[in-house]
């Protein structure tokens, strides 16, 4: 079985960029909605009512590990996609990759272990709990704050979505990227338990501290992120749009429940796949803003707040060059 062969390589055996044989991205259509979503674009109230949606947004969509700040991948990301043909396969590897160079991160070369490793399946909940049972600490490793929880990884195997992920993070020190948590069965030094006469320091992570009442030295780097595509339950959407979605929920924490329908995004291109052709304002923008945020802040809100911050920016910047352009 797929899982089986997965789980007995996966963060073992680096995989190619491409994919195993696969199947087509596209489905049914599906009439428009009838609500009227805001693009970002299209918000000219200045001031709070700009400031009010985009706090809504960030609110909406955001969701880190329990008892944690938002987390993002350190410095690079490689990306696997396995079970579509390789056209699709590669192309969804380039555009992952390409919106996370946008942000700041270095891209995979090719031959690299995957961190995002997407797959595709026509059954979607009998993969998940297949592969969840096969190899259960890739998804929950047991550290403090490192995951969304035991009923989350319920609701990842059991919830029918076109596409599910679980996001895997650890608070690490900023300065080496060194775990802060203690890891089931290792030890400072050796990485594995000793035998007999261990203690309590031995398994204790060991960070020299240069905290103040107002930072911290700790912050949370994305470990791995699964993404699983039901591709019988993509509804019209095309690669394209597939691709974007995909980008967006692995290279941030999103929430699989959150209603964007009052946003014109690339979160809702299942329900409705003629409403944006991948990313939009409000996506690009979030991605900007997590990956610009001051993470060493004591107050996990400030970097909710910094993003709210860089939407704004980025929205009023847009008005002052249409605003040139005019004149």
């Amino acid at each position: 079985m797929l899982a089986l062969a997965l789980a007995a390589s996966l963060m073992t055996v680096s995989l190619g960029p491409g994919a195993a044989s696969g199947s087509g991205t596209g489905l049914r259509g599906q009439d428009p909605t009838e609500s009227a979503p805001v693009a970002l674009d299209d918000v000219f109230v200045e001031g709070r009512r700009l400031d009010n949606l985009a706090r809504d947004f960030v609110s909406e969509v955001a969701i880190p590990a329990r008892g944690r700040g938002l987390a993002r991948w350190r410095d690079g990301v490689c990306v696997g996609v396995v079970n579509l043909r390789t056209e699709a396969a590669q192309y969804i590897v380039d555009r992952v990759s390409t919106v996370a160079e946008g942000v700041g991160l270095r891209p995979g070369a090719p031959g690299c272990t995957p961190r995002i490793l997407v797959i595709a399946t026509t059954d979607a909940n009998r993969f998940t709990r297949e592969f969840v049972a096969t190899r259960p600490r890739l998804f929950r490793v047991g550290g403090g704050g490192m995951d969304l929880g035991h009923n989350a990884l319920r609701a990842f195997e059991a919830t029918d979505r076109p596409v599910r992920w679980w996001t895997v993070s650890a608070p690490v020190d900023s300065r080496t990227g060194q775990i802060a948590v203690r890891l089931p069965g290792t030890v400072n030094g050796s990485g594995a338990a000793p035998p007999f006469g261990s203690t309590a320091q031995q398994y204790a992570p060991q960070i020299s501290s240069t905290a103040s009442r107002l930072t911290t030295q700790i912050v949370d780097d994305t470990l791995r992120s699964f993404v699983i595509v039901d591709v019988d339950r993509l509804n019209g959407a095309s690669l394209e749009q597939l691709a974007d979605y995909i980008a967006f929920v692995s290279l941030a924490q999103i929430d699989p429940d959150a209603d964007t329908s009052g946003y014109v995004s690339v979160l809702n291109v299942f329900d409705d796949p003629g409403q944006a052709e991948g990313l939009t304002g409000w996506d690009h923008a979030y991605l900007q803003g997590l990956y610009a945020t001051e993470r060493t802040r004591l107050n996990p809100a400030s970097q909710q707040t910094e993003i709210v911050g860089t939407i704004a920016r980025a929205h009023r910047a847009r008005g002052d060059r249409e605003g040139a352009a005019a004149d």
